[in-house]
């Protein structure tokens, strides 16, 4: 199934990204219309596949869905929505639906049918643990299973044949109607292993190369991942070992993973794994890292470890947001591509060019994987496919590291840069402060003409406006992020006891927690990097 291999993924949750009301008034608008204005900027990613979060009529937020062959009117119908899967498809962007299988909403046809007729309604046995003896906060005079004991999501009997059936109907009507290529399963370790094998025969029998990955947070992936089940599923141990491998200046968590999933010897060699570092459920990952310059490095290893790469709809410009005790929808705003909030150009750059490289490098999208140089502030590691050697480096620290790496003579060059390191067998990279390279070892005539400005290069967050630099802010208590990206908290300012010269005593927010002392003067102080003026320090929390 060579498509997945050569897929770069873009992940958009379609009722935030399309600004719909979070309540559905069944009013018709044509909202995900809207995705045809980002067309240009997935192919300057170099994505080539999209995977839809829930498009069908619900009550909600999608997951408490309705009616399985009808969109979402809140997005359109099901006459636009196929003239956005004609256009997509025409553009070279093949489309993947999320199945929500294991549970329905309140309002779905066949539970509506129970509330009204009770232990006579001909449905009875859809639901999980039906029982007309309970009750519920609803009144409804009977009880019922909910996924994870959330009773607005219904809990469907896949046992029942009549349940499969019409939920096996409607991925046939999705394959027939709109052409899709691929289905993400909702929830799938919930699922009964006996329904995805169905749904693979099924979808195979109608489309060969038809690809299903399930959501899986945990456990052995083997066990829904194989010959007779799913094709793949979501690498939740490598998303968290990506960002706090960063966090916490340990590449030794995330180089353990990958050892353990795809080395000699993985667990995982056999699975093709969906990666990403953020989605729907999960923070941001620019609001997971303490150090808003590991961002480059996070998508380096998302786009060169084995596996396909994801990117979560927003997350290429460093949009943060964090879900709250009651609350995902910080995690799914609507975006409209011309007014990006706060847009992070120097990461999209980086990840247009990851896109460039992948595409390029057959080593980086089947190639094996072994860990070269392992450290905990560097990683070297490798990917060998069909004679072609990639090494992956990468340096979290703030200073400039020459990482060791012990190759076959020739050159090494970083597809990134173009620039090239002569070895003998054994060499020193140079590798900058919170960077990294893609070496290709070759003879010397490896090039890859990458455009250096893909989108030009803005402000970043730490630059300060000619109005702010004629006077220094004065600093107070709170959090800071330094102009290098670590973040600190200032958590008194002092006198020295000989001099009275006033101190500030901050402590890192990252590794062990370091306190740290410096002149006042010198903490507020404008600075110059790389021809900008910004503050030393810069305030991020009020």
């Amino acid at each position: 199934m060579n498509w997945i291999n050569e897929s770069i993924m873009y992940n958009i949750y379609p009722l935030g990204f399309a600004g719909a009301p979070r309540e559905n008034d069944f009013k018709l608008e044509y909202r995900l219309d809207k995705i045809y204005d980002w067309i240009d900027n997935f192919k300057k990613l170099g994505v080539n596949t999209l995977v839809f979060n829930p498009v069908f009529e619900s009550t909600r937020h999608g997951y408490d869905t309705i009616d399985y062959y009808k969109i979402d009117s809140r997005l359109g119908d099901n006459n636009s929505f196929k003239e956005i899967c004609k256009t997509l498809h025409e553009n070279g962007i093949r489309i993947i639906l999320d199945g929500v299988f294991n549970h329905v909403g309140r309002d779905f046809f066949a539970f509506k049918d129970v509330q009204q007729n009770r232990e006579g309604s001909q449905y009875c046995s859809w639901f999980m643990n039906l029982n007309f003896y309970g009750n519920n906060h609803y009144n409804d005079s009977f009880c019922y299973e909910g996924w994870a004991g959330h009773i607005d999501l219904v809990k469907l009997n896949l046992d029942n044949t009549q349940v499969v059936d019409h939920l096996i109907g409607a991925v046939k009507f999705w394959i027939e109607e709109f052409g899709i290529d691929g289905l993400r399963l909702d929830a799938a370790d919930c699922i009964n292993i006996e329904f995805f094998k169905k749904l693979r025969n099924t979808c195979l029998s109608m489309k060969p190369d038809f690809w299903l990955y399930g959501e899986i947070t945990s456990g052995d992936y083997n066990r829904w991942a194989n010959k007779d089940a799913l094709h793949s599923v979501t690498n939740y141990e490598c998303y968290k070992g990506i960002y706090s491998s960063h966090n916490d200046h340990n590449y030794f968590e995330i180089a353990h993973s990958l050892n353990r999933q795809f080395g000699d010897g993985g667990i995982y060699g056999n699975i093709y794994t969906f990666n990403f570092v953020d989605n729907h459920d999960v923070n941001r990952v620019a609001s997971m890292l303490r150090n808003k310059n590991h961002l480059n490095n996070v998508y380096t290893i998302l786009y060169t470890m084995p596996g396909v790469p994801c990117i979560y709809y927003g997350s290429e410009w460093a949009i943060e947001g964090k879900r709250t005790q009651y609350s995902d929808y910080e995690l799914r705003p609507c975006l409209d591509i011309d007014s990006i909030p706060n847009p992070n150009y120097e990461l999209y750059n980086h990840i247009c060019k990851l896109g460039a490289v992948r595409k390029a490098l057959p080593a980086l999208k089947y190639g094996n994987f072994r860990n070269v140089n392992i450290k905990n502030e560097q990683l070297v590691y490798m990917r060998e496919y069909n004679g072609q050697t990639v090494y992956t480096a990468l340096n979290l620290s703030d200073s400039d590291f020459n990482i060791d790496i012990n190759s076959a003579g020739g050159v090494l060059t970083d597809a990134l840069t173009g620039d090239k390191f002569n070895t003998d067998g054994y060499t020193q990279i140079p590798l900058k402060p919170c960077s990294s390279r893609i070496l290709v070892l070759n003879d010397g005539s490896f090039e890859l003409d990458i455009d250096e400005n893909i989108i030009p290069i803005e402000n970043n967050i730490n630059e300060a406006s000619d109005e702010d630099i004629l006077e220094p802010i004065p600093v107070k208590l709170g959090k800071y992020r330094h102009f290098k990206g670590n973040e600190y908290e200032v958590i008194a300012i002092a006198k020295d006891s000989e001099t009275l010269e006033e101190l500030v005593v901050y402590r890192a927010l990252y590794g062990e927690g370091e306190v740290w002392v410096r002149n006042k003067s010198n903490f507020e102080e404008i600075v110059e990097r790389d021809g900008k003026r910004m503050r030393r320090f810069t305030r991020i929390e009020n």
